[in-house]
């Protein structure tokens, strides 16, 4: 669907220069000088694109004005890291509390319905990622239902809402599993992830979520908690804004750590990908987790264990058509065969000093050099557009992402 938005509006550029007319802008609804939107906008300069426009969170979710330029391109990023954002999406309260999913997701896809509508009133102005895709990218309950509708391999889930810790035992008995994933359904960077295991009457709970008299709050430490009452305590608390229990899918390790890949999907290809090593369940970065070595990783995969890993992320990314981009959560089986996708993100793509892996076609550029291009490369589909904007195969300057 966006190669069709691009492509169209590309003959109408080209119509444009030709009398005369400017050429297209793009505007960045995100957190002014947070890291994403400058490392895009340094991608556009490369690329010799006007810096964008800057479009702040904070003014679309107070109902301000949404000013567009006739015939930008508008790129939504993340407003994870801008603590006014936040406020207004989760209400006010402690930054570092874990909670208010479910209003989050209400205001921000409140938030993105609003920039859509301000694209739709906009003369030749195109959203370069499907609102409704990114609302769905952002539950976990639905984006696992459309992942396993499509075929695309992911772990086993419990169906239904799960309402609290009672219930949560009572149907991982009914499914015979000892072993299972907790996740706030509206939750990211891992906030009140928990890996619970049970046996008997043993139980052992691990989360960055701390534990305290006044709710849970986030922690970058991965701790462990064994005493039934706590855990009881932390899933009744996630409970509240929902809830999305997936079986625990045992995942390859190497040098002792547990492994799993972050991949970048640009235009439907998979184009980077870092190994997340970790010693703990969780694997993500800011929570001790550490860059492998993808090189041994494929080594140890094989070409067409390879194929099966880059297979299944472009499956995953293609049940977003209306998305540029996908950051692809996958996870590798402690057979080095099977693999299986934890989640696809929406904003997937912060991955600094990163190009992209042999054979992806993007080895010299960073993520936001690959999506520049594929913008480009898309513009100058149309025939009457390519003898105006020819595409650039790199940017200007050579890498500056590595």
């Amino acid at each position: 669907m966006i190669h069709e938005r691009l492509t169209s509006l590309a003959a109408a550029e080209g119509a444009a220069s030709r009398a005369g007319g400017r050429t297209t802008s793009l505007t960045v609804v995100g957190t002014p000088g947070e890291r994403r939107v400058t490392m895009f906008a340094d991608a556009c300069v490369r690329y010799g694109l006007r810096e964008p426009a800057v479009l702040p969170w904070t003014s679309v979710l107070r109902g301000q004005d949404i000013p567009l330029e006739p015939g930008t391109l508008v790129r939504i990023e993340s407003p994870g890291e801008d603590a006014g954002a936040d406020a207004l999406l989760r209400g006010p309260g402690e930054p570092s509390r874990v909670g208010g999913g479910a209003d989050w997701h209400a205001a921000f896809t409140a938030g993105t319905a609003r920039i859509r509508r301000a694209v739709e009133r906009t003369p030749g102005a195109v959203l370069l990622a499907d609102v409704d895709e990114i609302a769905v990218m952002f539950d976990k309950r639905l984006c696992h239902a459309r992942l396993s509708a499509a075929g695309v391999p992911v772990p086993a889930a419990l169906p239904g809402p799960v309402g609290g810790y009672a219930e949560l035992r009572e149907r991982m008995g009914q499914a015979g599993w000892g072993r299972v994933f907790v996740k706030p359904a509206h939750g990211s960077s891992a906030s009140g992830v928990v890996a619970l295991q049970t046996s008997g009457h043993r139980i052992k709970a691990v989360t960055s979520a701390e534990l305290s008299a006044d709710g849970l709050h986030n922690s970058l430490r991965v701790r462990s908690y064994e005493d039934e009452a706590d855990v009881a305590a932390i899933v009744d608390l996630l409970a509240g804004d929902g809830l999305h229990v997936e079986r625990w899918f045992p995942k390859a390790g190497l040098d002792g750590r547990t492994i799993d890949l972050r991949v970048v999907v640009v235009d439907g290809t998979p184009t980077h990908a870092v190994v997340r090593a970790s010693r703990t369940p969780m694997t993500n970065l800011h929570l001790g987790g550490e860059r492998g070595d993808l090189g041994a990783v494929r080594t140890r995969l094989g070409p067409q264990g390879w194929e099966r890993v880059t297979e299944a992320c472009a499956r995953a990314a293609s049940c977003f058509p209306g998305s540029l981009t996908a950051g692809v959560d996958l996870m590798i089986g402690v057979n080095w065969r099977s693999v299986a996708v934890a989640e696809v993100n929406a904003f997937g793509d912060l991955l600094p000093r990163l190009t992209g892996f042999p054979g992806g076609g993007a080895e010299h550029l960073n993520t936001y050099e690959a999506q520049v291009r594929a913008i480009l490369a898309r513009r100058t589909a149309a025939p009457d557009a390519a003898a105006h904007h020819p595409a650039v195969p790199a940017p200007a300057g050579g890498n500056a992402g590595g």
